[in-house]
């Protein structure tokens, strides 16, 4: 059972460990159960860390585990569909930030899972290296290489797999005497 102290630091950190789900999981479906099963598991346990850093990094490696759990009882990697394209984004306003937010989900989702872990950890989550060295329980400095090869990975897919939107040319009909 979680004390006051404990609850409180999990209500702080529900942002950050919802983020680090769906960066794990391949549809928001998948990360909501992940996030709601941390948080049973870690309700349920007979004890549970009493320093606020060390609760942290005990959440969501409570998280990381059930992940890879599931990884193993499903037998294989999830897959991905190399022909997922972006439909119509002309509706929306700033359509360039919108593809290339795309463009970096789409290239993340497909990175090997120790490198979609990692920079869940460290880039999106916002954990320090020992922070992540502690979860991952390896040294600092395996985290630093592994986190310099995910990001390397990354440009790679996002340079390799840049993908050109079309969108409809609008033809727009001037009336008579509007000029040229």
């Amino acid at each position: 059972m979680l004390d006051d102290t404990q609850q409180g630091v999990m209500l702080e950190i529900r942002r950050r460990l919802f983020g680090y789900a769906c960066a794990l999981s391949p549809d928001m479906a998948s990360a909501e159960d992940l996030y709601q099963d941390t948080l049973l598991r870690a309700m349920a346990a007979k004890a549970a860390p009493d320093c606020k850093q060390a609760f942290r990094v005990w959440m969501f490696r409570i998280m990381r585990n059930l992940w890879i759990d599931r990884l193993r009882a499903a037998g294989r990697l999830p897959d991905f569909d190399d022909a997922t394209e972006v439909e119509d984004l002309s509706a929306h306003p700033g359509t360039d930030l919108v593809v290339n937010a795309l463009a970096v989900r789409q290239a993340f989702q497909r990175l090997s899972k120790e490198h979609r872990d990692i920079l869940a950890l460290v880039d999106i989550c916002g954990f320090s290296y020992a922070e992540a060295s502690e979860m991952l329980d390896v040294p600092t400095g395996t985290i630093m290489s592994r986190i310099s090869r995910a990001r390397r990975a990354l440009a790679a897919r996002m340079q390799d797999e840049v993908q050109v939107v079309s969108f409809p040319v609008r033809r727009v009909r001037r009336k008579l005497g509007d000029g040229p």
